[in-house]
């Protein structure tokens, strides 16, 4: 798995040098682009609500009052801390609803573009097949909807276990990790819907590279933390680097 990681990881810097010597800039701006708009947007709401519903809880629960009652400094380090976590993880579960929403608006143009990045690879010449891209599209949408239920469940599951005291400190790597994974995966499979796998089939496929599927993730939230260029570069990068990591993963198993 650690070696699919590393792999995953070195396709966002041949992505980089795809990109600029085949010159699909114009692919890489235009949803980047409308990402970052979406993105900032949300954040902004996505942080306020998140705030308003871990004061709701503290208010309703009695929390608050009784925490007030007591003047230990280790209890309020302890539940402030367990307020910020809660308030991590709810970030982590709006930001994966609005992901997968901008998954399904842009699965247009990123199954056209991993189709493009792979006959460029493979030397072939490029045919738009609007069928073809229309199967795609539907395809990439319905797993978006089903890794989405999927990540909610575990989210819901892991956020009851946040409330566990030390053990809920743990809570957000885990989440940030299925996170990763539910990315890479919708990034994984438009190589796989073009190489005629079935849904179940790519799952299993994907399932045996659960390292690809994180190591994608992994850089695509990490670009995140390079405010407006990390964010526009970071949805199509992700695309193209996917296609990559599993050219030279196939390469690496003959």
């Amino acid at each position: 798995m650690l070696k699919e990681i590393v792999i995953a990881i070195q396709s966002y810097f041949r992505a980089h040098q795809f990109i600029i010597k085949h010159r699909l800039w114009k692919w890489i701006l235009i949803p980047g682009i409308l990402y970052t708009l979406l993105f900032c947007i949300s954040i902004y709401f996505f942080g306020k609500s998140a705030t308003e519903v871990i004061e709701f809880l503290m208010i309703q629960t009695g929390l608050k009052n009784w925490i007030s009652k007591f003047e230990s400094s280790w209890l309020g380090f302890l539940f402030t801390f367990a307020g910020i976590i809660l308030w991590l993880l709810l970030m982590l579960l709006y930001f994966s609803l609005f992901k997968y929403l901008f998954l399904i608006i842009g699965s247009p143009l990123f199954a056209y573009l991993s189709e493009r990045t792979e006959s460029i690879i493979e030397g072939k010449e490029f045919t738009f097949n609007l069928a073809q891209l229309w199967k795609d599209m539907l395809r990439a949408i319905r797993l978006a909807i089903r890794n989405s239920l999927w990540q909610t469940v575990y989210a819901i599951s892991l956020l009851i276990l946040s409330f566990v005291p030390v053990a809920g400190w743990i809570v957000p790597v885990v989440t940030l990790l299925v996170e990763c994974y539910y990315y890479g995966f919708s990034m994984l499979d438009y190589s796989c819907e073009r190489h005629k796998l079935s849904a179940s089939k790519s799952i299993e496929y994907i399932s045996k590279r659960k390292g690809l599927a994180v190591g994608n993730g992994m850089v695509f939230y990490l670009m995140h933390l390079v405010p407006i260029l990390g964010w526009v570069l970071a949805p199509s990068y992700a695309v193209v680097a996917a296609t990559i990591s599993l050219y030279h993963q196939e390469e690496s198993e003959l």
